[in-house]
């Protein structure tokens, strides 16, 4: 599982290159030719409004499924909080045609740092016995809206 883990880095590395133009190639980039940023990317917005909308809930580029910022706007704890954003980021990943396990990169924004070891708690064993890489931050001015944490999470199918 690691090796295909950086298999699947490298492939999204390498495709990320290419649209930024930063013009970076691997030994083996002509392998990993098949992630094409414009003809390959996929949009489905999922409970956003129709009007306007401001994002997608989620993207696809080739085999790599970007899930967006998800938070839990309800009354509640940190726990009850991470419970709710973690079983709806499993729904978009199921949707997409991923699951939990193939996630491998997961952002998680706490509008407060003390709900750490409560955010933890909820949040370990949720991915397999692999846990993807994790970024934790909670930002100066806190999460939007009356979430306790957002996340947002990177997956391959």
């Amino acid at each position: 599982m690691p090796a295909q883990r950086r298999s699947i880095l490298k492939q999204l590395f390498t495709s990320v290159t290419s649209v930024v133009g930063l013009g970076v190639a691997t030994p083996d980039a002509a392998a990993n030719s098949q992630i094409n940023a414009t003809s390959d990317k996929e949009g489905i917005e999922t409970a956003l409004p129709q009007d306007v909308p401001l994002y997608s809930s989620m993207t696809k580029m080739g085999n790599m499924i970007f899930i967006f910022g998800i938070g839990a706007h309800f009354e509640g704890d940190i726990k009850s909080h991470t419970d709710h954003v973690l079983k709806e980021m499993e729904k978009e990943l199921v949707k997409a045609g991923s699951s939990m396990e193939k996630v491998l990169k997961v952002s998680v924004f706490l509008h407060d740092l003390e709900d750490y070891k409560g955010m933890n708690d909820v949040f370990k064993g949720r991915f397999g016995s692999k846990p993807p890489v994790r970024t934790t931050v909670a930002p100066h001015a806190g999460v939007p809206g009356d979430s306790l944490v957002e996340m947002d999470c990177i997956a391959y199918v």
